[in-house]
Order: C-alpha cells, then structure tokens, then sequence
C-alpha cells in the first residue's frame, strides 16, 4: 500500500492523548450543554407539518420556488421534486396560529405570481404522532447500535478496547448533534441517516487501529505499551489520511454543490469524519490505556492438542 508516512518513522501520539482527551470532554460537555439548553431544530419528519403538491406545466425551478416563498415569509420549506420534474412537494412546518388553510392560500399566491398554470393538487397535514414516533425510533436505533458494537467489539478484542471505541462513538454522535444544535441547523431524517453512517464509518476506522495493535502486541513482545500504540497508530496512519482525504473530496462536494434538499446530510458526515478521525487516534486509543490494558490482554488464547491452555506469547 502506498504509504505517506515514511517507513520507519514513529509519531509519539500518545505523548499528548490526555491533553488531546480533556479537549474532547471539554467539546463534548458544551455539546451535551448546546442539546440540553436550546435543543435540537426538528425537521418536517420529526415535528409534522403541511404537505402542499403542485403540478407544473413544464419543468419545475425549485431555486424559484424558495425564492418566491422567502418573498411571503415562508423560510423553513422543504421544497423538492417528486416522481417527474414538473412534480414539486413543498413541506413548511406551521407558525403561532398558522392553519392548514392559511398555509395553502399563501402557497398558491406565491406560485401563481410566478406560474398561473401550476396547480396545487394536494394539501395535507401530518401530524405530529408520526414525528414522535419517529424520534424514538431514531434514538432507539442509535443507543441500540452502540450496544451491539460495545458486545462485537468485546467478544473480537478485549473490553477495554471495547470501551474506548463506544466512549468515542458516542463523542462522534454527541458532537455531531451539538454542532446542529448551537447553530440551529434542522435536523431531519437525512441527518440521522448522516448519524448512523458516521458511526459505521467510524468504527471500521477503530477496527483497523486495534487489529494492527493486537498484531503489533504478538510480534513486539517487551515493547511499552504505549510505545506500541504509538507504533501502531503510525503504521495506520497512511490508510486513514487516504481513505478519509478521499471521503472528505466527496462530501466537501456534497456540501458545496448539493444543495439545500442535502446540506445537513453533507455537514453531518463532514463533522463525523474529522472529529471520528481525531476520536479514533486518541480517545479509542487513549482510553485502553487509561484503563490498564496490557499485552497479555490482546493476546488470544489457543490450545494444544493435549489440551493445555497456552497463550501467544508462549510462542
């Protein structure tokens, strides 16, 4: 593999992980307080809203369409197509005393202004019982995939392992949600697809860490260890500046050209990416060692065939 570390070179990482870690609990205590003090900015999904449809004669230009409803007051639209281009589901979550009825009227003037021939062919309300639903599901979701990972993690390595890489998903998952929530930035349904692939991205980064270190703890048998870690976190470090530089290529695009329909999706991958980066060099790795962990702890058991338990290291 191409490697952009030269060969040989140890980069002491852990010489300022506990500086690096009171950084991280520091981010993420004022992320915890961002969620707690002003909340998340739910989407459509999550707290309901009105469902206008308007057919147009030709093809739609939402650009047009967002303008014309920011003309009238209406800033929080989703506003998007659906089955053909002439086809556009404009989605706004009611303000103070505003009515389906009300929302609909304002709709139709902005769109006759610019096209007399659209129609509006459907006008609904869904309710906030789906949007309820629909939160507990997604917290659900995540608090469960983070328990089935913390009992994979533990079963293939060790638990100290184990619990280094939850403590730093969890600081993935928190600081991604603080950022949208001190900046106010609507969380929908695309957000927490971002969520749960940041923690899936994330994770397949940890794993490649701790396979070089149990890798690293059979060859190197009377090294420190956290000499070790940092041996191993050297060794990984090409793959990582690789695979994530050429991620953050793409979601960088995403961001920049996608759109409003995926900005939050884009933005959320891109926070995961850099801070799952920082969190997997330091508070997966740092955390094993804060918790004691030793060589003989990565060393999985084998036996002979006279059935006598002997690790590894034995070899």
């Amino acid at each position: 593999m191409f490697q952009i570390i030269k060969q040989g070179t140890v980069i002491p990482f852990m010489s300022i992980a506990k500086l690096v870690e009171v950084l991280c609990i520091a981010a993420v205590l004022f992320c915890i307080g961002c969620l707690c003090y002003k909340g998340l900015n739910w989407g459509l999904d999550f707290t309901g809203g009105v469902v206008i449809e308007v057919q147009y004669p030709q093809e739609a230009r939402l650009d047009v369409i967002r303008q014309d409803l920011n003309k009238i007051g209406i800033s929080n639209a989703v506003v998007q197509n659906f089955g053909t281009p002439r086809d556009v589901s404009i989605r706004i979550q009611p303000k103070g005393d505003e009515n389906q009825k009300d929302i609909t009227e304002k709709v139709k003037q902005a769109i006759s202004s610019e096209n007399a021939d659209a129609v509006v062919t459907r006008s609904e309300y869904v309710g906030p019982a789906v949007g309820q639903e629909l939160v507990v599901s997604g917290v659900i979701s995540v608090l469960l995939s983070l328990v089935i990972l913390l009992v994979y993690i533990a079963a293939r390595f060790e638990w100290r392992m184990a619990t280094g890489a939850i403590i730093s998903l969890a600081y993935d998952v928190i600081i991604v949600l603080g950022v949208f929530s001190f900046y106010g930035i609507e969380y929908d349904l695309t957000v927490l697809a971002a969520v749960l692939t940041v923690i899936g991205y994330s994770l397949n980064d940890k794993i490649v860490v701790f396979d070089r270190i149990r890798e690293n703890a059979r060859r190197l048998h009377k090294m420190a260890m956290v000499d070790l870690f940092n041996i191993s976190l050297t060794e990984t470090l090409s793959r990582t500046i690789i695979t994530s530089g050429t991620t953050l290529i793409t979601v960088i695009s995403l961001l920049l050209l996608g759109g409003e329909m995926i900005f939050g999706f884009s933005l959320a991958l891109l926070i995961g990416i850099i801070f799952g980066t920082i969190s997997s060099i330091y508070v997966a790795s740092t955390w094993p060692l804060l918790l004691g962990i030793t060589r003989e702890n990565l060393l999985v058991k084998e036996i002979k065939k006279d059935h006598e338990e002997i690790s590894e290291a034995d070899y």
